[in-house]
């Protein structure tokens, strides 16, 4: 995430660590991630469901 130009969409973050985009179920376990660090408050989810550093 820190890594990146700006917020980024769970894709993005997939096809880093290497999980197959092209299937949408896939795509699930690291978007439930994401959302988890959004809850502990480490990131934060955008309106536009893109995720972002707090700071």
């Amino acid at each position: 995430m820190r890594q990146a130009a700006g917020p980024v969409m769970a894709r993005e973050v997939g096809e880093v660590v290497g999980v197959d985009v092209s299937v949408k179920a896939k795509l699930e376990p690291p978007r439930s991630k994401l959302v988890r660090l959004v809850e502990r408050g480490w990131l934060r989810k955008l309106p536009d469901s893109r995720f972002t550093t707090r700071l």
